[in-house]
């Protein structure tokens, strides 16, 4: 195999339609675009989400609901994963920084800790929420949950 006998896959390269070449083509006089009207004319490009003057989807459809500029999105952390957590590094407190560190969350995250799953390990663990459950949960293993 060399340069001189790579080829495109069958089927990859399709030759464009040749336009305005004469009558016999099939393609001359309108070259494809009809007579009249701003679909025939150069420069025309059609508005997103024309549909030709019927009344578009978009406008169809009533508003509904809003967006809570104030809203504060939090990063679901369950307690399967902080046992997981505890259990691969042998760490009695659980620190945001540490749970950056083993790709659980991102750096800018605000992170909640929720009740799905069991913990065993007595640990301290550090986030910007929890649930009430999770607390319950890390307190009767013997933890301590610290909000940030």
């Amino acid at each position: 195999m060399n340069l001189s006998s790579l080829k495109p896959a069958a089927g990859s390269v399709k030759v464009g339609k040749r336009v305005g070449r004469g009558q016999g083509s099939g393609k001359g006089g309108t070259s494809a675009r009809g007579h009249k009207g701003a679909q025939s004319r150069s420069g025309y490009s059609r508005k997103v989400g024309f549909e030709g003057g019927q009344m578009p989807l978009q406008r169809r459809l009533p508003k509904f609901g809003f967006n809570n500029i104030n809203r504060v999105e939090y990063k679901a952390l369950n307690l399967d994963a902080i046992q997981n957590l505890a259990e691969k590094t042998n760490a009695t407190v659980i620190t945001l920084d540490m749970i950056r560190e083993n790709g659980l969350c991102a750096k800018k995250d605000l992170v909640k800790i929720l009740n799905r799953g069991a913990i065993t390990s007595a640990v301290e663990v550090q986030a910007n929420g929890f649930s009430s459950s999770a607390i319950e949960s890390i307190e009767k293993a013997g933890g301590k949950a610290v909000k940030l």
